[in-house]
């Protein structure tokens, strides 16, 4: 397949890396720094095991050279999604496939003015990634990856479930997939957005007392939320067992929202812990502590702009 993946952010450069052992794999980026590294020396991914695997997809500022890709993955941050698709839409054929595995809520909406239904993909991974140096990435956690079709039979996307797999991202098709992005959300709204707030690894919410309890008010809070949208079927216990065991099987993953709000930068909360809300205030499900938590790192943001980083 041909594809390109917006965005050579740790997310970006994982995919991107897995994907090129057996695809023709194109990572689209305004960094160039980054880029001529890449095309350089490659992409290196770090396991778990401590070892560093090196993979070399294609990697480019401008895609005036390229035509249509069968497939293109958005990984920038939720906020520039309509702008790269922009810079990049002589990328979109009519038979090209957007997906967004982004975190958090709401990018069908973005995907759907460049693309019509029947070829928008919206999907969920449990897979976690964060920069270690340029063109160096840490795999902190591994898990499988669902997608779906906002229009029409999600079985029509097997091929690219099964390829996903091939390349080592294991990944299914599901019909509910919208119920996946909530289960999804759950952990990055009860425990990422923490790790941001509190500044910590995802095991730091599984070890610590006071950070386990404060997971845990704001799964119950998500969770109820979620079954309104989706008409019940979330267990509230089992909504916060899932959360502790993605942090604790991932002691030392770092999470994009606690990486932006260190280095100073622009987060992705509100589509995150302020799509919790926002859904809430739709549905009539008070989400206060979603509502802080949004407050909070928005603060952080605005500290770190006007007093320099901590």
């Amino acid at each position: 397949m041909k594809i390109a993946i917006l965005g050579a952010g740790a997310m970006g450069m994982l995919f991107g890396g897995y994907l090129s052992q057996h695809n023709q794999v194109w990572l689209v980026d305004v960094d160039q720094d980054r880029i001529h590294y890449i095309n350089a020396n490659g992409v290196a991914v770090r396991e778990n095991t401590g070892e560093d695997r090196s993979f070399h997809p294609f990697a480019v500022t401008n895609v005036a050279d390229l035509s249509a890709m069968d497939l293109i993955i958005v990984f920038v941050k939720s906020m520039y999604t309509t702008q790269a698709l922009e810079t990049n839409q002589q990328l979109i054929g009519p038979e090209t496939y957007l997906m967004t595995l982004q975190n958090g809520a709401g990018h069908e909406s973005k995907l759907l003015q460049f693309a019509d239904e029947a070829h928008v993909i919206i999907g969920t991974t449990q897979h976690n990634s964060s920069i270690i140096a340029n063109g160096h990435v840490n795999h902190g956690g591994k898990g499988k990856t669902q997608i779906g079709l906002l229009s029409g039979d999600s079985r029509r996307l097997e091929t690219i479930a099964q390829n996903f797999s091939q390349c080592g991202l294991e990944c299914s098709t599901s019909a509910d997939v919208k119920r996946q992005i909530w289960t999804k959300l759950f952990t990055n709204t009860s425990a990422s957005a923490l790790t941001a707030v509190l500044q910590v690894p995802l095991g730091f919410i599984h070890e610590d007392t006071h950070a386990h309890k404060m997971m845990e008010v704001l799964a119950r809070e998500a969770t109820a939320v979620a079954n309104a949208d989706c008409g019940g079927g979330f267990d509230e216990a089992e909504v916060i067992e899932g959360v502790d065991t993605v942090c604790r099987n991932a002691p030392n993953g770092y999470t994009s929202i606690y990486a932006d709000v260190k280095k100073g930068a622009r987060s992705e909360v509100d589509t995150i812990s302020g799509s919790v809300a926002e859904t809430g205030k739709r549905l009539g499900i008070a989400t206060p502590y979603h509502e802080m938590t949004v407050a909070l790192i928005h603060a952080m943001e605005n500290r770190n702009r006007t007093q320099g980083k901590s």
